[in-house]
């Protein structure tokens, strides 16, 4: 199969009247720029690597603009899980399916070509596993499947309610999984989805607070030692200060002092970290999972982009509680908060370079990576995980190529790609979702 477009963003930047081979199993295995377009070539518009959305809780898409009056004076995240709560009570492996499908579906419509599932809802709404205790990460891996996305399923373990190893609350009796739990899980689906390229299953823990330190190392001793490692880490004030009391030391410090934080892990939010926390996660090189709408929705507060942007950490995108499935509104507000907090523009861009491109192409790579995927770029050996933009209509239309993306990102309020690819199949095509 050929793709030609008249302009691709490849890893050097922009390049005209570029030709995409690839291969039956979806690899590229050719990228030619300034070629003639190929007999039987399929002609398309501007071409992008494909986002992974590497965060997302689908089921609480069901609740989203649900949890916006105000019921008391002090509400914040701890009281928006309550609301989170109630909604998890009622889910079945069917009903978990049918929104997680629902979802998916959204995502690819909205430019995401893979998803990082990030799954507590284990158990059954009294507590107790379903005979198969698989099940609900099943229904999650069959949602992907019926609608075509890449998915990188994170069974999480979660033992405890907060970090000095309080039991869990009755209203997370669903989530409870020891190290041992997921591990199994992960196992069960790692074999049953032997040869499925667009499925990968990490290594999971919900975060300091949900799990303790020896149950940490279990996980990762017995978990397999090249898939992703994703867990929630400094989202809240408040969750920091827990920690460092229990531990010790702030979350991102102790997780850098004590294991191996590298190109496999994924630190979903990080949002508070103190400069050297910031300096040190960027330094290792794992993944900043950043979820700007969300962490507004949330009252999270505000990640060090600029401080860590500079110093030339890895980050990627997610759209976590769903509120929004939109990949432009989330690079545009993790552009758009740093202005804020700082009082200047152009934050991601270094001296000449186009704001949207930088955002765009390394939240590509970074979700990427964080998924486990090769893939983020359009290069030879990669996956055929494409947007084609749509330049037929305002702002788009007419633009430069330098401009497309600053426009995707920055000026188009109804953005919808007009064609998406996961590994060399259309699941958007002319934006009309395709069987």
């Amino acid at each position: 199969m050929h793709l030609f477009a008249a302009e691709a963003l490849l890893p050097g930047g922009w390049a005209p009247d570029v030709v995409v081979e690839i291969a039956p199993d979806g690899v590229i295995v050719d990228v030619r720029a300034g070629a003639p377009m190929p007999r039987g070539a399929e002609r398309c518009g501007p071409l992008v690597p494909g986002l992974a959305n590497l965060h997302s809780h689908a089921f609480q898409r069901a609740m989203a603009g649900s949890a916006e009056r105000r019921l008391r004076a002090d509400d914040d995240f701890w009281s928006w899980r309550d609301a989170m709560y109630g909604l998890a009570a009622t889910l079945d492996p069917d009903g978990l399916r049918a929104i997680a499908r629902d979802a998916y579906r959204e995502m690819l419509v909205a430019g995401y070509t893979a998803v990082a599932e990030f799954h507590y809802l284990h158990r059954d709404p009294r507590g107790a596993w379903y005979a198969d205790r698989a099940a609900m990460a099943r229904a999650l891996l069959d949602a992907a499947r019926e609608a075509g996305i890449a998915i990188c399923l994170l069974p999480a373990a979660y033992t405890q309610s907060d970090p000095r190893g309080a039991p869990l609350r009755e209203e997370q009796r669903r989530f409870a999984a020891s190290p041992d739990d997921v591990l199994a899980i992960g196992a069960t689906l790692r074999r049953d989805a032997a040869g499925d390229d667009d499925v990968v299953i990490g290594a999971c823990a919900h975060s300091l607070r949900a799990v303790t330190p020896a149950g940490l190392r279990e996980l990762l001793a017995g978990s397999p030692p090249d898939v992703p490692v994703h867990l929630h880490a400094a989202e809240q004030v408040r969750e920091v200060e827990a920690v460092q009391d229990a531990l010790g030391a702030r979350p991102v410090a102790w997780l850098l002092a004590h294991h191996d934080v590298g190109a496999r892990w994924c630190l979903v939010h990080a949002t508070h970290l103190d400069g050297a926390e910031c300096a040190a996660l960027a330094a290792c090189g794992a993944v900043a999972g950043l979820c700007p709408t969300t962490e507004a929705n949330l009252g999270d507060g505000i990640f060090p982009f600029a401080a860590y942007s500079a110093a030339q950490g890895t980050y990627g995108i997610g759209s976590d509680s769903n509120v929004s499935i939109a990949p432009p509104e989330e690079l545009r507000w993790l552009e758009y908060v740093q202005r804020l907090v700082a009082q200047r523009r152009l934050i991601a861009a270094g001296p000449g370079a186009s704001c949207g491109e930088v955002l765009y192409a390394e939240a590509a790579r970074g979700g990427a990576q964080a998924c486990g995927l090769r893939a983020g770029s359009i290069a030879p050996g990669l996956r055929a995980d494409l947007v084609v933009l749509d330049d037929r209509r305002p702002p788009l239309a007419n633009a430069a190529p330098g401009e497309l993306l600053d426009r995707y990102v920055f000026a188009d309020d109804y953005a919808r790609p007009r064609g998406v690819m996961v590994r060399g199949r259309w699941r958007i095509r002319d934006g009309v979702a395709v069987a």
